[in-house]
């Protein structure tokens, strides 16, 4: 089985975002990048089928050589090959045409992507990259399993869980429960020399345009003053709650 995992370069969680350009524009000075954390879980689950069922796996990402770093963290996790386009990631359908190119010619039987990237939570790349491809598609994955050409689905959906079967070649859109984040895998030394070696393509971006652009970029309102309050005082409290916050 062959497998493509799509990888995602992504602020860390604890960054402190800022913007340019009178607002238009993210800014990464000083901002750490990591994995995407969906495509983590998606990572880790096709290093499952690589060990249980010798499935061969392959990275891919849309992006210039400051990717690079994290590509190679995928390679120490323990992946065969990556592959970059070299191109700036524009908009979801953009990234989707660049990464069909790359799905196509490989010919995939499973291709694995977060259901969204933590950035700018799109997510609309994985479900476009089926249509593209002609593959069935399989979103907010938590369980799966591929036993020959058939692939059996876990999916979250509203108020429960949906268990479906598909036929290869298939792309999720993974998320935590794929596995669990005590199985997420944490390079070591030899993994990070052996990535060194590994082969690294990058390809010339097949010049899909982007459909959207960002006009401007706003931060979340600050937080307002908290007001202490007299434990014992609760006639200020029942005042304060139903004259001032409007909740009673």
């Amino acid at each position: 089985m062959k497998i493509l995992v799509c990888i995602s370069h992504v602020p860390d969680t604890t960054s402190k975002i800022n913007f340019t350009d009178n607002n238009t524009k993210f800014d990464t000075n000083g901002v750490q990048f990591v994995i995407n954390p969906n495509d983590e879980f998606g990572l880790t689950r096709a290093m499952w089928f690589k060990e249980k069922q010798g499935a061969t796996v392959d990275i891919v990402n849309v992006g210039g050589t400051e990717t690079e770093p994290t590509l190679r963290k995928a390679l120490a996790i323990g992946a065969d090959t990556a592959i970059r386009i070299d191109t700036e990631a524009l908009d979801g359908f953009q990234v989707a045409k660049e990464l069909s190119v790359v799905a196509k010619e490989g010919n995939y039987d499973l291709i694995i992507a977060g259901r969204e990237s933590i950035d700018y939570n799109g997510g609309m790349v994985p479900g476009m990259l089926a249509n593209l491809i002609g593959a069935s598609f399989v979103n907010t994955c938590i369980s799966l399993e591929v036993e020959g050409d058939t692939a059996t689905a876990i999916r979250e959906i509203d108020g429960g869980k949906e268990t479906v079967s598909a036929k290869l070649p298939l792309v999720i859109g993974g998320q935590k429960g794929l596995v669990e984040e005590s199985d997420l895998r944490i390079p070591n030394m030899r993994g990070i020399m052996m990535a060194r070696k590994k082969p690294l393509t990058v390809k010339e971006p097949a010049g899909a345009s982007a459909e959207t652009a960002a006009v401007s970029f706003e931060k979340p309102a600050p937080k307002g003053e908290v007001k202490l309050i007299d434990p014992d005082n609760l006639d200020q409290l029942i005042d304060l709650l139903h004259n001032e916050a409007k909740a009673i």
